[in-house]
């Protein structure tokens, strides 16, 4: 047994997060029952822009919705981070990538959850809105959901945990980060020196960083680190103290910060480094954030969930027994989860710490250092998430690039270029 078809299942997923809709459209499509149970009586994506690497792009072009994410999101090229005295402390550019072509894509959570979500619409998949799942348990060989409300759902066949950091059904709550952000979504400047295919950070030391990505139709992401503890003294302190801060840190704000007129229009995010221990069990399985939580610094969250969604649904494609299938999907993902839990780890001090060492040895030894090839493919593909060749052990081919530049040249590239009076670089 485990090497013939797995015979339909009756499938609960629980969360509509990312990987939550990618898991529920590619089971869908092997012919599995599945029911989305969702905690919100309309379900709404949490966030404001991220980035879709190479890695994720491929899952959504499986997907076949690679076009239309790109159509809404912007092309990103390269990412800068620059210090106080002006010198590059961070630099990765996907051109150095074996993929000609190559790009990131900034997007809006929110229009990435649109993509997902009508597609998972669409295909008449069900969704359960209103059930705040806050357990589970084996029910003879299939397994319930235990609900905030007292009741439970029917017995499923295997339970797939993608509800996020908040997972109530892993045996640990989060452990959150000393640094989280503030996020907003705001216009695209249309005039001042912001490169729309540059994704751009400034540094004070790792106390402090400012960044901005365009993330398509003519809107920008911006964000601002603070230590969780600074939060309320952020909002004491008043919007014009921390629009100064943010020009003292990076003078070209000044326009870009008058959009912000009320605090609300800010939220305040917190991070988690978390990886379950054990990913999967009796007839379940945690996908996503639910496994494996990190900081942003390397702006793989999106991108990881969308593999485990793809690598789940291979798994269970290739053996008849779902106890074999979770198992084969830990070795299809194990191995690139725990390299990037590591190094999102070790890369986060350099960028959020109170201790000016770690700044220091990214401005005099990290930075200078990754220069030095073969260092700029090494940030490339570390960027791109394809350290651990990921694509090849899930049979992933990679994004077709030259019908995809020309979908952004027709659509976000020429919106940003008649917005900005930057020439793109």
């Amino acid at each position: 047994m485990g090497k013939g078809k797995m015979r339909p299942l009756e499938i609960a997923i629980v969360g509509c997060g990312i990987s939550g809709l990618a898991a529920a459209l590619l089971l869908h499509r092997q012919g599995h029952q599945i029911t989305l149970y969702e905690r919100f009586e309309a379900p709404r994506p949490v966030g404001s822009g991220l980035m879709i690497q190479p890695i994720g792009l491929a899952v959504l072009e499986a997907l076949g919705l690679a076009e239309r994410a790109v159509q809404k999101g912007a092309p990103v090229d390269k990412l800068l981070g620059l210090n106080t005295e002006g010198e590059p402390v961070l630099e990765a550019e996907y051109r150095h990538l074996t993929m000609p072509g190559a790009f990131g894509l900034g997007i809006h959570r929110a229009s990435l959850f649109g993509i997902l979500y009508e597609a998972v619409g669409s295909a008449g998949i069900a969704v359960a809105t209103g059930h705040d799942v806050e357990g589970s348990a084996p029910d003879g060989d299939k397994r319930r959901l235990a609900f905030a409300d007292g009741t439970t759902s029917p017995p499923h066949d295997l339970v797939i945990d993608a509800a996020g950091l908040g997972s109530q059904l892993v045996p640990k709550p989060p452990h959150y980060l000393p640094y989280g952000a503030l996020w907003a979504t705001i216009d695209w400047p249309a005039t001042g020196p912001f490169r729309p295919r540059l994704l751009e950070q400034r540094y004070a030391r790792a106390e402090q960083m400012v960044g901005l990505l365009s993330v398509g139709e003519g809107r920008a992401a911006f964000f601002w680190s603070l230590k969780g503890e600074r939060f309320e003294q952020w909002q004491d302190r008043g919007l014009a103290a921390w629009r100064d801060e943010v020009c003292a840190l990076w003078p070209e704000c000044k326009h870009l910060v008058g959009q912000f007129t009320d605090p609300a229009q800010l939220t305040f995010a917190r991070y988690a480094h978390r990886t379950t221990k054990e990913p999967v069990g009796e007839r379940i399985v945690h996908i996503g954030d639910a496994w494996h939580a990190a900081s942003p610094q390397l702006g793989q969250g999106a991108n990881m969930a969308l593999l485990d969604a793809y690598g789940l649904a291979m798994a269970l494609g290739q053996s008849d027994d779902v106890a074999i299938a979770l198992s084969r999907f830990l070795s299809l993902r194990a191995g690139h989860v725990k390299l990037y839990q590591w190094l999102t780890r070790w890369f986060t001090p350099p960028f959020q710490s109170d201790s000016p060492w770690p700044a220091i040895f990214r401005d005099h030894f990290m930075a200078p250092g990754s220069r030095i090839a073969p260092g700029p493919r090494l940030k490339a593909i570390t960027l791109a998430g394809l350290a651990g060749a990921p694509l090849q052990k899930l049979g992933l081919a990679a994004p077709d690039y030259d019908s995809l530049s020309a979908l952004s040249s027709d659509s976000a590239s020429s919106t940003w270029a008649r917005a900005s009076s930057v020439p793109q670089s």
